[in-house]
């Protein structure tokens, strides 16, 4: 049974994904703020060229100037590329206004970074203005109706466009598919219709909240349940759920019982256990889990679990208990960047091979892109997941005042 719960708390929109019970996503938008900003567009003005860094800063309007790479301003059809990058000269100078799209939220003393590879995303479909190029999502099962697609995109895109089928295309009408990108054309032309009136810097475009989210990019067969508790909040998903999937709306529920549907379904205990810095596994063993500003270190250790007669069994099997929960933890911690896990030494090259393609397996389930590098000479597993946002921890977590997020306070002096 996979369930999603919209909670409206004081002061934010909060969600949660599970499956048989298990939290296995969380997500969380503040009222007052103006939401996340990866896939908003603006018009903003070049500020300063780097010819040593390959690069440019932007004014996109923020408190700090946006950061724009070589490789975001090239064509995003790698084969229209040259095959040398020019310098960054020959592209961009200073007071120049262009349309760009954030990829990347501000990060504790960095600006955001930004493209202009522009991307928009539908219920069924992903539209690139300029990509020139087709995909389909690799969720979509079956070469027949994966070429299907191909072909339908093909067929319904006009010169220059790019287009990738996203999951919730299998299956789908070609009228369906032809209505999503048709809209999303009109709100391209109404972008660049906007950039010619407005002195930069402006936004543009302002990507959709969480409760259209949810329904666009979540809404799918493979969810059996969206229960909500909040009532404004469920007749603004109703409307969006029988525009955008109205077979599914029999899914989208509204929690009657007393108090919030978190506490309901315990969501706030599992999260509690998911955001603490030991995670105990379930044969007794546990995790200890520590983020630096670099990266996250993982560290498995039996702890209580004594297994079998044999060693080696014992470290084999919480290494695997803990492969499936450190990929659960990534995506619920909605933890970025380079990741290193220290698992109980094996002996046997088998186990650890096993480790390693059970990891990979669970981490293909990740929305976001997840990398596994390998085994390094120090018997570590070093991996990266691409970070878009700041931790989820970062909204439920904050340093403490009198260590300074050391950890520790100061002894008492020895007399």
């Amino acid at each position: 049974m996979r369930q999603m719960l919209v909670h409206s708390g004081r002061d934010s929109l909060q969600t949660a994904i599970l499956q048989d019970g298990r939290l296995m996503e969380f997500d969380m938008e503040k009222f007052e703020a103006a939401g996340r900003l990866v896939g908003s567009i603006y018009k903003g003005k070049v500020m300063n060229v780097l010819p040593g860094m390959q690069a440019a800063f932007v004014d996109i309007g923020l408190a700090k100037n946006a950061f724009l790479y070589i490789d975001d301003v090239l064509h995003p059809h790698l084969e229209r590329q040259p095959k040398e990058k020019p310098p960054i000269t020959d592209l961009l100078t200073r007071g120049q206004e262009l349309i760009v799209q954030v990829v990347k939220e501000p990060l504790g003393g960095k600006g955001a970074r930004v493209t202009t590879h522009y991307s928009l995303p539908g219920r069924f479909l992903v539209y690139m203005p300029h990509a020139d190029y087709i995909g389909v999502s690799k969720k979509v099962n079956g070469e027949a109706e994966r070429g299907r697609l191909r072909g339908t995109a093909e067929a319904i895109r006009q010169a220059g466009e790019g287009i990738i089928m996203r999951t919730a295309a299998g299956g789908e009408a070609v009228e369906a598919l032809e209505a999503d990108v048709a809209f999303l054309r009109q709100r391209w032309h109404s972008i660049e219709q906007q950039a010619v009136h407005h002195t930069a810097p402006s936004e543009l475009h302002r990507e959709a909240g969480l409760s259209l989210r949810i329904v666009r990019d979540y809404l799918t067969a493979e969810t059996d349940e969206i229960w909500v508790d909040d009532r404004n909040h469920y007749a603004e998903m109703e409307l969006m759920v029988k525009q955008m999937a109205p077979s599914l709306a029999p899914r989208l529920k509204l929690h009657r019982q007393n108090g919030s549907v978190f506490d309901y379904y315990r969501v706030r205990d599992q999260l509690h256990e998911a955001f603490d810095r030991r995670i105990r596994l379930i044969s007794g063993g546990d995790l200890v889990w520590d983020t630096t500003e670099a990266l996250t270190v993982i560290d498995v250790n039996t702890g209580k679990y004594v297994g079998t007669s044999h060693l080696e069994d014992t470290v084999f099997r919480t290494n695997m208990e803990a492969a499936e929960q450190i990929a659960r933890l990534l995506r619920l911690r909605d933890t970025g960047g380079i990741i290193i896990v220290d698992f109980i030494d094996m002996e046997l090259e088998g186990h650890r091979e096993e480790v390693l393609r059970r990891l990979e397996s669970l981490v293909r389930l990740d929305r976001t892109k997840c990398q596994i590098v390998g085994w390094t000479r120090l018997g570590l597993l070093e991996l990266t997941r691409k970070k878009v946002r700041e931790h989820a921890s970062s909204h439920r977590l904050e340093t403490c005042p009198i260590c300074k997020g050391k950890g520790k306070v100061q002894s008492s002096p020895q007399i």
